[in-house]
């Protein structure tokens, strides 16, 4: 199992961080990318998230922007 250390304080001050799986949608250098299943550390009190390097990397995986970048 993967630790995230989060340092600082959030905008809400709660301390509490829960991982989450879910479906992330976005933009990705103009283009729509959508991530099934993604996990995601994500305060309940203020719905801030953060990611992981591992949640990173899956979402440029999933970018049609850098597949075609890459191509």
């Amino acid at each position: 199992m993967e630790t995230v250390r989060i340092t600082g304080r959030p905008s809400c001050r709660s301390r509490k961080i829960n991982k989450v799986r879910r479906n992330w949608s976005g933009i990705h250098q103009g283009q729509p990318n959508t991530v099934p299943s993604q996990e995601v550390y994500e305060r309940p009190a203020c719905g801030e998230k953060v990611y992981d390097h591992g949640a990173k990397r899956k979402i440029e995986a999933h970018s049609p922007a850098l597949a075609t970048a890459l191509a």
